[in-house]
């Protein structure tokens, strides 16, 4: 959907809400509102029906004939809470078929649910359209503590969906550095060719020159020292090139603090052009493969994986999926994390978000006091009892047994024993879409194994078995060098002038900064693509950006 239609749809969700709202006017409340958490129902005496809306992605799956409406969460839910999980509707396919409908929904009036949890720019359509609550001050009543802790663990999860009357939605909280990256280098190669691991970006290049003209692979077959894809741009969420540019100090297509405390443009800060230098050089030396300004992220990891290129760099969840397919793929493979390396000045950056959210949750303005009242009695209770389950609860392997873990005997698996079929995990059918997340917790256990702590608790266990030993040591360099991350500080909703114009401006910036690096377009043309950029649009967004952040300031204050 185009940017033009999505203002034309909120203006008319805008001026219809303004008029009137349909959702749910006529219902009545039979519970009374509590003072705290503690005095919310354990279960409730009469069924509460929870009214739902969800995209149903190609990774959530389903046996024995359930379906998103009828399955082993939603019998979970009613006997545990006799609460109701009613779907008003459902999308599946690509993630704009959801947004869509959900866009039309909003300009025809059509009903709400009562909870509306989502992962869309669409959340601050729906907080400017004023068919949400204010949600700060009943989160502030009605969350446990346990949810509280996991929120105050990243405090900045707010901001996005904070304005100056309040907070209209809750953040869904995520992991912490969770896409932070490393380098995954053939660690076969280095030992044949008699290369140590590389520390800066002096090493690096020696590294590909030899990987590149050596032979590494035995094979005579063409081989690359890094495989990336900058075909959407080049932070991207794995086969990244970031690190070549943080090695300078840059950080693209985010907004970085600069040091006088304002929020620039990482892709047109002057450091930017350093890093497109290098990445020229190394076309140029055929480092890297010729096709990548034109592939997106997994087209690069299959040269990686395939066994043609020696370096990638990606977060350190990536030896669970996708590098498991070189070690099956290359007999004898294996390679090994590294820290980025450091630029000429001792600099290195990798990108990492401000905060540890993915989507929100939005209470419909209409809602009864059972609605609210259910679904924090729900997530409360995941947050108490599934985050960080004890030994011997109901949680303490997953969420049920015959779909995301197995038990044969005194063994547990998470694997799927009985065929080798994908896992089912019921988790994807919560609300919240992960169940409940505590964001530091999960790097910080896998960085702990590195550092060879034994897994004592059920989350530990759980982890353990779940992650190959590559994933610990990543997660330990991402830990260890949380001094290397450049935060990305923008969350809040589109500017007007981002709806307008960013589409625009930004992809002249990604179709210069390719022809760059291909030699298409002279490097030294990189100041007037900036000022070109500022001129067009740029300097209007960076003022309303910071406007927005200084609000932010304000209110978080």
């Amino acid at each position: 959907m185009s940017k033009l239609i999505k203002l034309s749809l909120l203006a008319s969700v805008l001026t219809i809400a303004a008029c009137s709202n349909n959702d749910s006017a006529s219902k009545e409340s039979k519970l009374e509102p509590v003072s705290s958490a503690d005095e919310l129902p354990e279960k409730f005496e009469e069924p509460v029906n929870l009214s739902l809306i969800k995209h149903v992605t190609g990774d959530i799956l389903f046996k024995d004939g359930e379906t998103i409406h009828d399955n082993v969460h939603t019998k979970w839910a009613k006997d545990t809470f006799n609460i109701d999980l009613d779907y008003l509707w459902t999308t599946s396919g690509p993630d704009d078929t959801f947004d869509t409908k959900l866009q039309l929904s909003l300009s025809a009036n059509e009903e709400l649910p009562s909870i509306i949890s989502i992962r869309s720019s669409i959340t601050q359509d729906l907080i400017d359209s004023g068919r949400v609550m204010e949600v700060g001050e009943i989160f502030d009543k009605y969350a446990s503590e346990s949810w509280k802790s996991a929120i105050e663990d990243d405090p900045n999860s707010w901001d996005a969906f904070t304005r100056e009357t309040g907070r209209y939605a809750i953040p869904i909280l995520d992991f912490k550095m969770n896409n932070d990256v490393v380098l995954y280098i053939r660690q076969d190669w280095l030992d044949k060719l008699g290369l140590d691991g590389p520390e800066t970006m002096d090493d690096i290049e020696e590294v590909m020159d030899a990987f590149v003209n050596e032979d590494p692979s035995g094979t005579g077959e063409t081989t690359y020292g890094f495989a990336t894809g900058f075909g959407n741009n080049f932070n991207t969420w794995m086969s990244t090139s970031e690190w070549v540019f943080g090695a300078y100090g840059a950080m693209p297509n985010q907004w970085n603090q600069a040091e006088d405390g304002s929020l620039v443009y990482g892709s047109v800060q002057p450091e930017m052009k350093q890093g497109l230098e290098t990445m020229k050089e190394w076309m140029d030396k055929g480092y890297i493969h010729p096709e990548s300004g034109l592939w997106d992220e997994r087209k690069a990891v299959e040269l990686f994986t395939s066994g043609r290129a020696g370096i990638i760099a990606g977060p350190h969840w990536m030896p669970d999926w996708p590098l498991s397919e070189l070690l099956q793929n290359v007999d004898d493979a294996e390679y090994v994390p590294y820290e980025i390396p450091t630029g000429p000045d001792g600099l290195a950056g990798r990108s990492s978000g401000v905060q540890s959210s993915n989507g929100a949750i939005m209470i419909n303005a209409n809602a009864t006091e059972e609605e609210i009242q259910a679904f924090f009695v729900y997530q409360n209770y995941l947050f108490d009892h599934y985050a960080n389950p004890e030994e011997g609860s109901e949680f303490e392997y997953g969420f049920a047994e015959g779909y995301d873990y197995f038990i044969e005997g005194d063994e547990v698996s998470y694997r799927n024993i009985d065929d080798g079929s994908p896992m089912i995990v019921p988790d994807k059918y919560t609300i919240t879409f992960d169940g409940a997340r505590i964001p530091s917790l999960y790097i910080n256990t896998l960085a702990d194994f590195s550092r060879g702590k034994e897994p004592e608790t059920p989350y530990e266990k759980k982890l353990n078995l779940v992650f190959p030993e590559g994933a610990w040591d990543a997660a330990r360099i991402v830990v260890d060098g949380q001094d290397k991350q450049i935060l990305s500080m923008f969350t809040g909703p589109p500017t007007p002038t981002m709806l307008s114009k960013s589409e625009t401006i930004n992809r002249m910036l990604s179709e210069s900064y390719t022809k760059m690096v291909y030699g298409e377009l002279d490097i030294d043309e990189f100041d007037s693509i900036v000022e070109k950029w500022k001129t067009q649009g740029g300097n209007e967004i960076t003022s309303e950006v910071n406007e927005w952040y200084e609000e932010v300031q304000k209110n978080r204050n």
